[in-house]
């Protein structure tokens, strides 16, 4: 579906919520809200946000590690295995 699709001014979900939320729940695209013609709001079902916010956290610990091996803070695996067997429970 085209996202102008999507696109609904504030006025169409007080006229129509409980339309726009069945739809999100059973699985249509998020629903871009306008007012004023401007998008101020992107509406979608609790499943995707979750999904969006996991993929997120996952990209944001990527990056950490990519930053902590540019500045060099890095232990070679074969190390960090040595290290974790001699631990003293």
């Amino acid at each position: 579906m085209k996202l102008s699709e999507q696109v609904k001014p504030i006025s169409y979900l007080k006229a129509h919520a409980p339309e726009v939320i069945r739809g999100l729940a059973e699985g249509n695209n998020p629903v871009i809200i306008t007012l004023h013609g401007e998008a101020k709001a992107v509406l979608q079902d609790i499943e995707s946000y979750e999904q969006t916010q996991e993929t997120l956290a996952m990209l944001k610990l990527l990056a950490m590690g990519n930053q902590e091996i540019d500045l060099g803070e890095v232990v070679p695996a074969k190390d960090a295995v040595n290290r974790l067997r001699n631990r003293k429970a």
